[in-house]
């Protein structure tokens, strides 16, 4: 029986191959196997992002294997979930889908005297969504500002609320645009407020979802239907709209060729936080479970759950910021 517990929302692991929707992706071999030790005991408490909810149950699976003993419980309400839990002590784990606000920094740093360490786990690339019989070639950043918001901060002439606005004919020119997001407590849906809404305000008609995979079921059932989230999240029954940053600009599509160019848009890191004093030394869970997640089958768990590995040298600067070598 399995020791971890997922709670508030029900997991489902993606059954995506080692491979990320048919692109190639391999896992650098030079990362380190990992291999267990002894004197790993305890319980883990993970709070924070839904995005990382199928990722941080694929790490604690993997994790579980060579220390069958220890308890997982897994919570995902979205990354602004993480910082508070981490503060009061309640979480050994944040997952965010975000790197931690000033605020939140500046919380934890008056409990501490120290600031909380935040390790990029893996590559994201936030997906626009659209059903798939969608015909929509491509949009800009400013377009899919003047679809999602009110305020146009990129700089569109006008809201986009038909898909004949957006250029299409037919059949679809008159259909109404459908919108489906993520809720405020989502790093997600603060880090398409930043990059896609320049930090302007939705629009009161976005339809506001729980969850990433909601989001993507939304509009896989709306044939107008149009949505952001994680491309891990993605199904048949939905397309991965082309990105251009601005009008003259090239489309970017959300392929592994351009996961780590920095020309696709929405390209970010997964991040997991955790308190770590500099200077010290973690606990031997802490330590453990993180140099699994930076190993050789930490990595291959990225690639499973639809997102893009680090390679030896982004793991091995990343386990330096909690002093391990």
């Amino acid at each position: 029986m399995s020791r971890v517990s997922v709670g508030f929302f029900a997991i489902a692991l993606l059954a995506a191959p080692a491979s990320l929707w048919g692109q190639a992706v391999q896992v650098d071999p030079k990362l380190p196997e990992y291999r267990p030790v002894a004197g790993v005991s305890g319980s883990i408490k993970s709070v924070g992002s839904d995005t990382m909810n199928n990722m941080m149950t694929l790490w604690s699976e993997g994790f579980l294997k060579y220390y069958p003993a220890i308890r997982v419980e897994i919570e995902g309400k979205g990354s602004s979930t993480a910082p508070p839990a981490l503060i009061e002590g309640t979480a050994t784990f944040g997952p965010m889908s975000r790197m931690m606000k000033p605020g939140e920094i500046d919380a934890f740093d008056k409990k501490y005297g120290y600031k909380p360490v935040q390790l990029g786990t893996g590559i994201d690339m936030l997906a626009v969504y659209v059903h798939k019989d969608n015909p929509i070639e491509a949009l800009t950043l400013a377009q899919t500002d003047a679809i999602f918001s009110n305020t146009r901060k990129l700089g569109h002439p006008q809201q986009i609320r038909s898909w004949g606005q957006a250029g299409l004919s037919g059949d679809w020119k008159n259909g109404p645009i459908s919108m489906y997001g993520r809720n405020s407590a989502s790093g997600t849906y603060g880090y398409f407020k930043k990059v896609v809404l320049g930090e302007g305000d939705y629009s009161n008609s976005v339809k506001e979802q729980p969850g990433s995979a909601s989001v993507v079921q939304g509009v896989a059932n709306d044939k107008f239907g149009i949505g952001y989230s994680g491309i891990g999240y993605k199904t048949a029954d939905v397309r991965a709209v082309p990105l251009a940053k601005t009008a003259d600009g090239k489309a970017i599509p959300a392929t592994t060729e351009y996961a780590y160019t920095g020309d696709y848009p929405l390209a970010r890191f997964l991040w997991l936080s955790v308190n770590y004093k500099p200077g010290s030394q973690l606990d031997p869970l802490r330590r453990e479970f993180i140099k699994y997640v930076f190993s050789k089958q930490g990595q291959e768990d990225v690639v499973k759950d639809g997102y893009f590995p680090l390679n030896a040298t982004m793991a091995a600067k990343n386990l330096a910021k909690v002093g391990i070598k």
